[in-house]
């Protein structure tokens, strides 16, 4: 199967390819400046399948290239390496942001409860070197009620703006790389401008968290432990980087499988690693118990912009939500009936296959949904192609169900209940509705032509 724009005489994403990139990258891993001696283990450069990434065909400059195959552990161990020299002018505030689709994985693989695994994991980011390690839910949070906000916005304005509806949701960097690149802005103008969590939380580090310890933002090292390979290249977007600072929101991203690897080198297991609280942003307050979001298997975009619509919309409480498995079980819609009429529809597509078929509709006008939660990974974000994988780079099924247990039973708190959002809505943000809002916790997508220097990688 090959996708409408492919030009190929054979789709590449049927290749699997584990070599590394060569010339360049070659280059790049033998002048890195790890020849140095440490304390800290050798790594292998970072390889990664093709369909590792949905992002990844003939999308990729040879400058992105090289600054994502920069973004392993190496570069964590080469910033900790700095902390460790007397020219104090050259060291960073290390800070570590954990996905929450990531604890779940660490939980599963060492057999531990997920707040066990949060206090261990933390405790083993501080043993290296780390100064803070965050949860990112918190950005989450953010993210959500700024998309509910924008949902509710735009159905109210459908009539009057072509673009309005539908409105795709903007957390998934292989989604969002994908539709940039290859569905120009027939979709693009659809995808709702708030930030994902992951740059939020680069934004709440380098900008809320820096000011309060009274640091630049070049000054702290952000690095983030995510599900997924995609979220590499998210990080290196431009409209991410603070050029007054030459710093970007997040300066590295690492798989939770890239941590494990580095746990194996030194020989460390998670449950021989001490518990430590993780970090909040606010002095030295902790975190508490883990918390996660209305969802199977992510953020829950679809259940919390379906419940907010219903009620600002027609006055109408949703308890619980019904999904109704449409051509296979990554595609899922819901409705809202009122008055014998449906009002609402949503729907989850998750999976490559899904996506295109959803792209086909909406270019034939057979489109139907007011709202898609969009996921490039088939099942979720709990099964991105970072962790729970096996070693021929297939899903590990077994641990993804024990995952799927795991993240289910953590207690899910509404964004809207967080107290310490709301106050950063004012202190920080200058109100919900304020110039800094659009400018902090949301962007813009438009369709990005090809260039001449597009790499046909093979990871």
């Amino acid at each position: 199967m090959k996708c409408e724009n492919c030009t190929k005489k054979e789709c590449s994403k049927k290749q699997k390819n584990d070599d590394t990139q060569s010339t360049s990258v070659d280059a790049l891993s033998s002048s890195d400046g790890f020849e140095e001696k440490n304390e800290f283990p050798t790594l292998a450069d970072a390889k990664i399948l093709l369909s590792d990434c949905l992002a990844c065909d003939s999308c990729m400059t040879s400058e992105e290239g090289a600054r994502v195959f920069q973004q392993n552990q190496k570069e964590l161990f080469h910033i900790l390496n700095l902390n460790k020299k007397c020219d104090t002018s050259k060291h960073k505030v290390l800070a570590v942001s954990i996905c929450p689709q990531s604890l779940p994985y660490f939980a599963a693989k060492f057999s531990l409860s997920v707040n066990d695994a949060a206090k261990r994991l933390c405790g083993f980011l501080k043993s290296l070197g780390v100064h803070y390690v965050f949860d990112t839910t918190i950005a989450a949070d953010f993210s959500l009620l700024e998309s509910q906000r924008e949902f509710v916005q735009r159905y109210q304005r459908r009539n009057q703006e072509e673009h309005a509806l539908p409105m795709f949701a903007s957390a998934c960097p292989g989604w969002i790389r994908y539709a940039e690149r290859v569905l120009t802005n027939l979709v693009t103008s659809h995808i709702c401008t708030a930030k994902s969590p992951q740059q939020i939380m680069g934004s709440l580090v380098k900008g809320y968290f820096a000011r309060q310890q009274n640091l630049s933002p070049d000054k702290i090292f952000h690095v983030i432990v995510a599900p997924c390979y995609d979220k590499k290249l998210e990080a290196l977007r431009e409209d991410f980087y603070t050029a007054l600072y030459n710093s970007q929101e997040v300066d590295c991203v690492l798989t939770s499988g890239e941590i494990v690897q580095i746990m194996e080198q030194k020989n460390v297991s998670m449950k021989d690693v001490n518990e430590v609280s993780v970090d909040t942003l606010f002095d030295d307050m902790k975190e508490g118990d883990v918390v996660r979001h209305d969802g199977k298997r992510s953020d829950g975009y679809l259940e919390h912009i379906f419940k907010y619509a219903a009620k600002e919309l027609f006055g109408m409480e949703v308890k619980e939500i019904t999904y109704k498995a449409l051509k296979n079980k990554d595609f899922q819609e819901v409705t809202l009936e009122k008055d014998g009429e449906t009002v609402l529809r949503f729907a989850a597509a998750y999976g490559f296959r899904n996506i295109q078929n959803m792209v086909l509709k909406m270019k034939k006008g057979k489109f139907l949904y007011h709202f898609v939660e969009v996921l490039a990974c088939p099942g979720g974000c709990l099964n991105g192609k970072g962790q729970a994988q096996t070693e021929d780079g297939k899903p590990d099924k077994a641990l993804l169900n024990q995952m799927e247990e795991v993240y289910a039973a953590i207690p899910v708190r509404l964004p809207e209940t967080n107290v310490h959002v709301q106050k950063m809505y004012q202190d920080w943000l200058e109100g919900m509705d304020s110039k800094k809002v659009q400018e902090t916790l949301h962007t813009t997508y438009s369709a990005v032509s090809q260039t001449a220097s597009s790499l046909d990688i093979k990871w």
